[in-house]
């Protein structure tokens, strides 16, 4: 029988971890996540019709676009807020910032699209009541209907990412033994 945990340490992916020294290795995880498995296995049984950059491009190709930027830029933002502040320690830690800030990232994106869809609108309406109408479309569709599928698509890729990321450019960080006895005494403070 699997037992309950009942403290958050013993929630697996509680132990420290430290970044791999080998850039290789953020290379590694950077590109395996933004290979989220849906895409590749997609793209391959299903191919697009249109790889060029136009307003029919397939969607998976914009995530995956969108994922090759994310992705590296999201290590090198972990990176430099673990060297500022020694957070996050944990691979949970890792992985709760991907999801979070790839749910945000999607969200945003989502909203930039459906306000540039709007504006696209404007332009090809015949006078005012069509492009308020147009507007109005638009937003219901992409602004409220789609959200929701965005942000959970954009935190699944995140989850991915940030696995990656923590199994891949992190390794357990070894413990310090207290040689000199001083080590109680700062925790104490």
């Amino acid at each position: 029988m699997i037992s309950i945990p009942e403290r958050a340490e013993d929630f697996p992916g509680q132990e420290r971890v430290t970044w791999r020294r080998e850039p290789h290795w953020r290379v590694l995880a950077a590109i395996a996540g933004a290979l989220w498995p849906p895409i590749p296995i997609t793209l391959l049984i299903w191919p697009p019709q249109n790889w060029g950059p136009s307003l029919e491009v397939d969607p998976r190709l914009v995530a995956l676009v969108i994922g090759l930027i994310a992705v590296p830029v999201g290590l090198w933002l972990l990176r430099r807020e673990r060297e500022r502040t020694g957070k996050p320690s944990t691979r949970l830690g890792v992985v709760w910032r991907f999801m979070f800030y790839g749910g945000l990232l999607a969200a945003g994106l989502q909203a930039l699209f459906a306000l540039i869809l709007c504006v696209f609108g404007w332009f090809e309406a015949g006078g005012i009541a069509q492009a308020a109408g147009a507007t109005e479309t638009t937003l219901l569709i992409y602004g409220v209907g789609l959200l929701p599928v965005a942000v959970m698509i954009g935190v699944s890729y995140a989850l991915w990412a940030g696995l990656c990321v923590a199994f891949i450019a992190c390794r357990p960080q070894p413990e310090v033994r207290d040689r000199l006895g001083l080590m109680s005494e700062a925790e104490e403070v």
